[in-house]
């Protein structure tokens, strides 16, 4: 008996040695951050940054890869990480839209990630960074979440909605438009042409969430992700 549980004991060991750490928060079910080749931003005016817990592990922006070949961006990402120019700034009433495609469905992941779109940015790249985002997943699901300048979420771990589009399985295709706008006293966010979630701006602008609906506008893409976005665009409602 002593012999059967001291192989069985070293069998686990084995097992949990052999399993990938997974770094980030909320990251979740299992697959741990890639090594992204020729990390860093390439597109002139741009910046970015990874979530703060990421920083105190002591990785990098390097450790994702920012693009911009031609009038598109294309994003690979290790970490998660908010992009942005700071020239990109919206106020009062606007709307900011862009379409994401994911050629490769699930291909650095081993479940759906998200990516989506980025208003109300204030102090950006600094400790007190407050922003807002809507994303999309490829199996059908958002979310609205934000920093203030810590995590926040607005519907929970997510919802479905008709709207999103979901990939026929991994490897395939799928794209999504989303757009986040701010009209009067609400936030919207809408996914391929559909309002998929509405919040009362007196619950955003809050304690702990936003400064304001105005700021900067950007991108944001959970770990693991690679995609184009196409069609970045904020006009005025």
């Amino acid at each position: 008996m002593r012999l059967v549980y001291g192989s069985a004991l070293a069998l686990a060991i084995a097992i949990a040695a052999s399993v990938p750490a997974v770094s980030g928060q909320g990251q979740g079910m299992g697959d741990a951050d890639r090594a992204v080749a020729n990390g860093g931003i390439f597109a002139p005016g741009w910046m970015g940054k990874i979530d703060l817990n990421a920083e105190k592990q002591g990785q990098s922006l390097n450790n994702a890869r920012f693009a911009a070949p031609g009038s598109n961006f294309q994003v690979t990402t290790g970490r998660a990480v908010t992009y942005w120019n700071p020239k990109n700034v919206a106020a009062g009433n606007y709307t900011v839209k862009a379409t994401f495609t994911e050629a490769k469905y699930m291909s650095l992941n081993n479940h759906p990630h998200p990516y989506g779109i980025v208003i109300a940015g204030n102090e950006m790249g600094t400790p007190n960074a407050s922003f807002l985002y809507c994303a999309t997943y490829g199996d059908g699901r958002f979310i609205v979440r934000g920093f203030g300048p810590a995590p926040f979420q607005m519907n929970a771990k997510g919802a479905q909605a008709p709207s999103i589009n979901k990939a026929a399985g991994p490897g395939s295709s799928v794209t999504q438009e989303i757009a986040l706008i701010v009209k009067g006293n609400a936030v919207e966010c809408a996914v391929n042409g559909a309002v998929v979630g509405t919040y009362d701006k007196a619950a955003l602008v809050a304690a702990g969430k936003l400064k304001s609906t105005d700021g900067v506008y950007g991108l944001r893409f959970a770990h693991n992700t690679e995609a184009t976005v196409t069609g970045l665009t904020m006009t005025k409602n």
